[in-house]
Parts: C-alpha cells; structure tokens; sequence
C-alpha cells in the first residue's frame, strides 16, 4: 500500500488517508453574515466524495472586524453552528473528517471601519494603517478564539487548526517585521510569541481534539523570521499540546518568492526533524509521485493540497491510479472509477 493511502491517527482520531485539502478563503459568505451558504455546501463536500481523507474549512473569523474580507465565514455568533453543523455533516457522509482553520486577519483585513493589529504598521499601500491592539483588545481577540472553539466543538468538527501564518494577526505578533511593541507582547522571542500561546492555553482548555498551527516558517524578507527561528516557537508549542504543525511561507509582508514544485517542503522537513513534531506540507504539489515521495522519505506526515483541488476534486481517485492503489468509491461513481 502507498504510503499516501495508509490510516493516520491524531488524539484516537483516524484520517483513511494522509490528503488532507487546504483551507482556502472562498469569499462566498454573500450575505457578508459569515454565514455558510449553498456554495460552501456544495465545494467542501465534493472534495470529501472524491475521498480526501481530511478537509479543512477555510478561514473563519473568530471577530467580524477580523474577517480578511466581508465575505468570509464566521464563528463570532452562536448564529453561525447551525450552518457549520450542516457543512460537518455532509463532509462526513462521504467517510471523511473534517477540521476548520480559526482565524484573524489584523492588519490584512479589508473590512470597513478600524481593523487592528500589533503595531500601527499597515501592510503596504493598498491596505489601511491598523489601530494598535490594547491589552484589553488583546485579551477579547484570546476569549474569542476560546468561544470559536467551544462552537467548533458544538459543530462537529474534529479538528480545529489555529492560523498563525500569511501576514495575519497571529503571525503578526510572531514578526518582527510587523511588531514593534515596546511591552510584553513585543521585543524578544517569548514576548512575540505570548498571544499565540495563549491563544493555545485558552483553545485547549475547552477542546480535546487533535490540534494544528499554521505557519509561515520563511518570511522572505530581511530581518524577518526563518525555519530555524520558528524551530523554538514550535517547541513550545508541543509542550502546549498542538499535534502537528502545517507548514507554509510568506505573507508577512510584500516579497518576491520563488515557488516551484514543493517550494516549501524543506521548511515541513527540517521542523519535523529538529522539534520532533509531526507536520503537515504544502504548496505546489500536484501529483501523487511527488507526495508519496514527500510521506516515504519522512518529510511531512500529511500532504496538504489547495489549487490542485481545486482543478480537481477527485485527486485522489487520480493518485490512486497512478500510485497502483485502489480505494472505495462513493458507490454512484463505482462504475467510473476504474483501476488498472
């Protein structure tokens, strides 16, 4: 069997296979409500049928002011379980799990009125300046994730991955780049680090689950964070009771990158190996050689794929026709999945 449809197991929790679909932003809330919509239970269900193991629902605003854009899923209101809780339920009726990504996008949100982040430092010229965070937006943005996850948990979902990565408000305060505070949440290390561990406190003191971090572990710029910078931070952040790590780059602020095919599987690999932590990789990879090559050469644990679903929601059926696998289909679809 390759190694890309073996069972990986987080916390007594049991992924069929290690194709995992990335939370991409839909910008499909249409009634800008935060709401889940006909879109949303159509896209994430289709790429269940076509059998990835674990689908991760984009990210969802913890705030409404902390929506990237007004057309983003929200887990601010009570108001937002019921649809969740629909979209949980038809993921699951094609055997796959399901996670959602808490987010909040600081300085890079697009919402009217004041957005907020660390530091008064806007992203670039197409963004607005951002209102510095006091302790006290501080400690509402801590107890909106903790409520976020409370409803996640009331969902359904089983997997719950906390955005700390592209430039927005978590990864904010991990940068130097963009955090420049003069008071405990800046400066050193541990002192940029102090939101999202206690982010973290606060999402496992209600939720049990398996439990992911999103990163950007190389900011392509300057003076900004590497792979070996983030090694401490994710150290800490096992002793704290995340499961894996899912391992992406970039967005902190303006930079040329130079993606090619698993660009950023390296960073996935060197973590794994120096914080002694599972990890999740992404970015450009499209074919099932590639990500078996990724899993049996011990790089990442699970593989993470975002556009190449998107082109195509039966990746897996693909893969494991390349791969020589055959995998149960949703038994409509028995007499099309042909396997050699």
């Amino acid at each position: 069997m390759a190694t890309l449809f073996t069972p990986y197991t987080i916390r007594g929790v049991e992924f069929k296979n290690r194709i995992v679909m990335s939370p991409m932003c839909m910008y499909s809330s249409h009634n800008q409500d935060g709401k889940v919509g006909d879109w949303h239970k159509v896209h994430y269900p289709t790429r269940a049928a076509g059998q990835a193991g674990l689908i991760i629902v984009e990210a969802t605003a913890v705030q409404p002011e902390g929506r990237i854009s007004n057309e983003d899923l929200g887990i601010w209101s009570d108001d937002h379980i019921e649809g969740l809780s629909e979209l949980v339920r038809l993921i699951k009726g094609y055997d796959a799990r399901t996670g959602i990504q808490l987010a909040y996008a600081g300085r890079k949100s697009t919402v009217e009125g004041e957005i907020y982040a660390p530091s008064p430092i806007r992203f670039s010229e197409q963004y607005k300046t951002p209102v510095e965070m006091t302790r006290e937006d501080i400690k509402e943005t801590i107890e909106s994730f903790k409520a976020a996850a409370i409803r996640a948990k009331q969902a359904g979902f089983d997997v719950i991955e906390i955005h700390g990565a592209h430039g927005y408000l978590i990864n904010e305060f991990l940068s130097p780049l963009c955090n420049t505070r003069a008071n405990e949440y800046g400066g050193s290390s541990e002192n940029r680090y102090r939101l999202l561990r206690q982010i973290i406190d606060a999402v496992r003191s209600v939720w049990e689950g398996p439990l992911f971090v999103r990163i950007s572990a190389e900011e392509y710029a300057e003076n900004g964070m590497d792979t070996t910078q983030y090694i401490e931070m994710v150290r800490w952040m096992k002793t704290q009771g995340v499961d894996l790590i899912d391992v992406s780059s970039g967005g902190v602020v303006p930079a040329a990158i130079n993606a090619f095919p698993g660009y950023q599987v390296p960073y996935a690999d060197q973590i794994r190996k120096e914080a002694d932590i599972p990890t999740g990789a992404v970015g450009l990879i499209t074919s099932a050689i590639q990500a078996e090559e990724i899993l049996q050469n011990g790089r990442a644990d699970l593989v993470l794929l975002a556009r190449e679903l998107l082109r195509n929601p039966y990746w897996p059926y693909s893969a494991a026709s390349e791969l020589g696998v055959k995998i149960e289909p949703p038994a409509p679809y028995e007499r099309g999945w042909t396997f050699s």
